[in-house]
């Protein structure tokens, strides 16, 4: 089945949703008959107004006719904003789409059931929240597009197919196409005792790409470039202590030691607690968000209180601030500045093995590819050129 990827973009700086997919003279027809559908000569893809129902007419439009990954399209809740520098609402939630019979692109009621067996089964093995969303999420996405088959019904060819017909053709990462083997793969090994033969999941060669880094000015452009508070020390906590997107989110209100300057990072990747040292210019900052923002549980809260900020939200407030500070830097997301914060110890002469532990590393391994972006090491190098 052909296969349409949504996704939420801002074009000429108007929100609008894009649809991505292979060249199909049928499918532009029809994404031609959707009200506002443009097409982008420069980023080579249409694109519509973004509204509430969007993801529903969007799917009415493809029923039977396309697969529709709308997943990463996010609604913004209407209500109560305490966003002064957007003026937009602070939580942003999916708004999913009611299933009815079993058609092209959706899940049968016996599917979603085995669906919930398997998310019980996560949460009953203390995996982290973050997993069980992905692997769930994974999962839904590779029944929609073996549908209409069920899931008892698929076969090795099928996890071909999405390699071949929907993760390649849209470009999907190295990271994605391994997340999606690995819930699909324990799905089948945990609720039907392998049904699909464990040689059909093939994992994907890695690819060793050197992370993206910011200078200590493009940090200091993207913070003040935030006015609002709570914005400010998220992502200063993000570059400040290096942490994972996951792990400030998952920040309780206890779990900043003043006494000691330090972060409690618990149940982390890995199942691993980890301190992590935090300068007092940044405590004082939180403590001054927490008496304007009077948090009930989490450190960053949501629309409603006691409930955690969502990481659509936090990456929507990096991406404005990015933009803002006038950066042109290719691929750099939220997670850059973990990134950066580790390349700055290593080049301010921190020892390669606490940075390991700062960051949370169980391999030095994955550490040590810092030391390649280093500017220090890196532009010392003389070029055997200039002897010549």
């Amino acid at each position: 089945m052909k296969t349409v990827i949504a996704r939420r973009v801002t074009h000429d700086g108007v929100q609008r949703i894009s649809l991505v997919f292979t060249y199909d003279p049928d499918l532009i027809s029809l994404v031609k008959t959707f009200p506002g559908a443009r097409w982008s000569s420069s980023m080579r893809y249409w694109h519509v107004p973004d509204s509430i129902d969007t993801a529903g007419r969007l799917s009415r439009l493809f029923s039977g006719k396309a697969f529709l990954d709308h997943s990463n399209i996010r609604y913004e809740e209407t209500g109560r904003s305490d966003s002064a520098a957007t003026g937009g609402p602070d939580e942003i939630f999916d708004k999913p789409e009611p299933v009815t019979n079993k058609e092209p692109g959706q899940i049968s009621e016996s599917d979603r059931k085995d669906i919930e067996r398997y998310r019980r089964w996560l949460e009953a093995g203390r995996f982290p929240e973050t997993t069980i969303r992905t692997y769930t999420s994974m999962l839904e996405k590779f029944l929609r597009f073996v549908s209409p088959k069920g899931a008892r019904e698929v076969t090795s060819d099928d996890m071909v197919r999405i390699v071949d017909e929907f993760i390649l053709p849209n470009g999907l990462s190295y990271s994605y196409q391994n997340q999606m083997i690995s819930a699909v793969k324990k799905f089948y090994s945990v609720i039907y005792r392998n049904v699909i033969e464990p040689g059909a999941f093939s994992r994907p060669r890695r690819i060793h790409r050197l992370p993206n880094v910011l200078s200590k000015e493009e940090v200091k452009k993207i913070l003040d470039s935030l006015t609002n508070e709570k914005h400010r020390v998220m992502l200063s906590l993000v570059y400040g202590c290096g942490l994972r997107r996951s792990e400030v989110l998952d920040l309780l209100l206890p779990d900043l030691d003043r006494d000691r300057n330090l972060v409690h990072i618990r149940q982390s990747k890995g199942f691993r607690d980890r301190l992590v040292p935090v300068s007092e210019k940044l405590v004082r900052m939180v403590d001054q968000y927490i008496l304007h923002y009077r948090p009930v549980k989490y450190l960053f809260e949501g629309f409603q209180p006691g409930s955690r900020y969502s990481e659509a939200s936090i990456e929507k407030v990096f991406r404005t601030a990015y933009n803002r500070a006038g950066i042109r830097k290719r691929d750099i997301t939220l997670h850059g500045l973990r990134h950066s914060y580790a390349t700055h110890l290593l080049e301010s002469g921190t020892d390669l093995r606490y940075i390991q532990a700062l960051l949370g590393h169980k391999s030095s391994r994955t550490t040590e590819i810092y030391t390649h972006v280093t500017i220090h090491s890196i532009e010392k190098i003389r070029s055997p050129f200039d002897d010549l």
